[in-house]
């Protein structure tokens, strides 16, 4: 490499020198005067390999911009396997040359370590056995909270309350309806070809009825509920940790746990049950419909065969899941919320986890509640 400028600028000339080379240094390396400079050290640092030595004792003036392309040239001699050496640095050269080595950043991209399939199936079980401990921490301290507020009711905040069940539910009615009328409809004709086979057409009562009132009812509603409410629960919490809100809350002495995860419970605890019982009588309207039309059944028949076959138990099972179901969806979507860190991408992973968390839960307990009213034989 040969670069020659006149003396005011920044020049630099390779010379070989046994089993090295010297690359010698003049005139002024400032950022000013680096433009034509940088490639040819740029070429250096990509081709040479061995002993470098850099010769400054001809450089006039160095600044910051000076320092850090030697600093960098050197840097990169090294990674090739090199030894780079300096000499002939005057010393206030010298000092701003070792300051710029000190605090310049590395140019190395970080590599992303590779895990291997047994680490990596360590790391994501640590990682839900970690918030498996969370989640059990925060059911532990919203039990607190809620004896603290049934010991002192004026504790309660009764105007949040009474707006979360305004949100979570009036405003879920139509979609709650809608879906529990189809999936009548749907039971009802699913069911229609194989009883009218047998000629069982009045036994269609008893598939809607059970079916409805025991299981589709409470899941589905639940589903709705953690999808529209429990995502919204998230969302918001999120979004106050991202913005500080909650921080302030602390400081201010108002714990956020009596502010925000109590009213959300209790209102979801009083109103999915009631959605359960309003899914419960459209889907059996929707049933009753799709019953005449298919079956001819009329729907004097219908209700005096829903009558005999159906217990008040089975409707109670129902209506028993759901405060339960309404405790995991209202619970999950808060403890993701206040899961979320960083910024509001986190809000999005931490909503859309809460979701999956809830129905996921959801459903294990649905089924675990069968296997036990099959213990208890109800």
């Amino acid at each position: 490499m040969s670069d020659s400028s006149p003396a005011h600028d920044a020049g630099a000339s390779l010379e070989t020198a046994g089993e090295g080379a010297i690359v010698r240094c003049s005139g002024r390396w400032t950022l000013a005067t680096l433009g034509n400079l940088e490639p040819s050290l740029t070429q250096l640092s990509c081709t040479q390999s061995g002993a470098v030595t850099f010769d400054a004792s001809a450089v006039a003036e160095l600044d910051s911009a000076g320092a850090w392309l030697i600093v960098r040239t050197m840097r990169q001699l090294e990674r090739r396997g090199g030894t780079v050496a300096m000499r002939g640095l005057r010393p206030e050269h010298d000092a701003l040359l070792r300051l710029v080595r000190e605090h310049a950043a590395d140019e190395r991209i970080p590599v992303k370590p590779r895990h291997g399939f047994l680490e990596q199936l360590g790391m994501r079980t640590g990682s839900h056995f970690e918030q498996f401990l969370g989640m059990l921490a925060f059911l532990g301290e919203s039990s607190m909270a809620m004896l603290r507020s049934l010991a002192r009711p004026a504790r309660i905040r009764w105007r949040a309350i009474l707006y979360n069940l305004q949100t979570a539910g009036f405003n879920a009615l139509p979609i709650v309806g809608l879906l529990a009328f189809l999936m009548g409809v749907v039971i009802a004709y699913q069911g229609a070809g194989q009883l009218a086979r047998y000629g069982a057409n009045i036994f269609v009562a008893d598939l809607v009825g059970l079916s409805i009132l025991r299981e589709m009812a409470p899941l589905l509603t639940a589903i709705v509920v953690a999808g529209r409410s429990g995502s919204a629960y998230a969302a918001q919490i999120g979004t106050m940790k991202v913005t500080e809100e909650i921080d302030a809350l602390r400081t201010i002495g108002m714990p956020p746990m009596d502010l925000l995860v109590l009213p959300k419970m209790l209102a979801l605890v009083v109103a999915l049950p009631l959605l359960t019982v309003y899914a419960d009588i459209l889907g059996v309207l929707g049933g009753m419909i799709m019953a005449q039309n298919q079956l001819h059944v009329s729907f004097t028949d219908f209700l005096d065969r829903f009558g005999d076959a159906i217990q008040m138990s089975s409707f109670l099972v129902g209506v028993g899941k759901a405060p339960v179901f309404a405790a995991i969806v209202a619970l999950v979507g808060c403890f993701q919320g206040f899961r979320v860190t960083g910024s509001t991408d986190s809000v999005g992973r931490q909503t859309t986890t809460s979701v999956v968390q809830a129905i996921f839960l959801i459903i294990v307990v649905d089924a675990l509640f069968s296997v036990i009213f099959s213990w208890l034989q109800i």
